[in-house]
């Protein structure tokens, strides 16, 4: 289980928020069997999404994070609710490559830069709302903030860390995002960057004990932060028996007759959580002949 804080500041001109995904990357890990750098690039998308997905509105709503960089590690998705929590995908999760020039995971180039980073907001309407941006770096925090800077005019500082010990269990993860209102000033401006400055690592300060209400008193540090919400995200993965068959069903009669007569049977995996349901020959065809009932008999 994480632990998450959003606050404001006294005026109300700064909003800041700080998460200790520790747990959350952890669970990721160990379903996905990730590599050192995959679980950083996908811990990190995953604690972003997190933090993003507290501003939603509505408890049926979801925010996607989608990174396709064109790097070896594929496209990375991670879906978050409400209350944080949060699944996540990879295409390929065991990548290896050198450490970087700073002797640091090489989360750019195993994302790649030659991509973008998308936000789908599924609000209930009509049609999701999606905003795009090209990827600044593939080390996923510069990237969340450009997309703030870019796609909502929102200034947006973001902060995110993994450490990986060498048996590939997850020692630390975490992160932060703060954000100027409307109506902050120049001196709140220059207070928040000299604090922002002044910061340690995010990993580190998760490694050493730093609770997320800590973190945001550094970054509020001089503006007086008022604790808004305090949230316990974990890993949660929302499949079922059940909205497996309707995926299936889906699928339309003429997929499941090949399913039937080709494989009799079928097995399909959640690329979120890696949990398998079995379906039967017998269990397809009664799932085809649901769909015989509500279209009329049409193929």
């Amino acid at each position: 289980m994480g632990k998450l804080i959003r606050a404001l500041s006294a005026d109300g001109s700064v909003m800041a928020m700080a998460i200790d995904s520790t747990g959350i990357v952890s669970r990721l890990e160990q379903i996905h069997h990730t590599s050192a750098v995959v679980t950083a690039a996908a811990g990190r998308l995953s604690t972003a999404a997190a933090m993003m997905g507290t501003m939603l509105k509505a408890r049926q709503d979801t925010l996607t994070l989608r990174v396709d960089g064109g790097g070896p590690a594929g496209v990375i998705l991670a879906v978050a609710g409400p209350d944080g929590d949060v699944k996540c995908s990879v295409q390929n999760p065991v990548v290896e490559l050198p450490l970087n020039p700073k002797g640091k995971l090489d989360v750019g180039g195993a994302v790649g830069r030659d991509g973008s980073l998308s936000v789908i907001r599924e609000m209930g309407l009509k049609e999701p709302y999606i905003g795009q941006v090209p990827l600044v770096s593939g080390e996923i925090a510069e990237d969340v903030t450009e997309y703030y800077a870019v796609s909502e005019q929102t200034p947006t500082v973001c902060g995110l860390g993994v450490l990986v010990n060498p048996d590939l269990t997850v020692l630390a993860a975490g992160g932060f995002l703060v954000q100027l209102l409307p109506y902050a000033d120049n001196g709140v401006i220059d207070v928040l960057e000299q604090n922002i400055r002044a910061l340690p690592p995010v990993s580190s300060m998760i490694r050493d004990g730093v609770a997320p209400e800590e973190m945001i008193g550094r970054l509020l540090e001089g503006l007086e932060p008022n604790i808004l919400d305090e949230y316990h995200p974990e890993y949660v993965c929302g499949c079922s028996r059940e909205r497996t068959e309707e995926v299936l069903k889906s699928l339309g009669r003429r997929e499941l007759d090949a399913m039937i007569a080709e494989d009799h049977g079928a097995e399909v995996a959640c690329h979120f959580c890696d949990k398998k349901y079995r379906f039967t020959e017998e269990e397809l065809i009664a799932l085809r002949d649901q769909l015989a009932e509500t279209d009329g008999g049409e193929a």
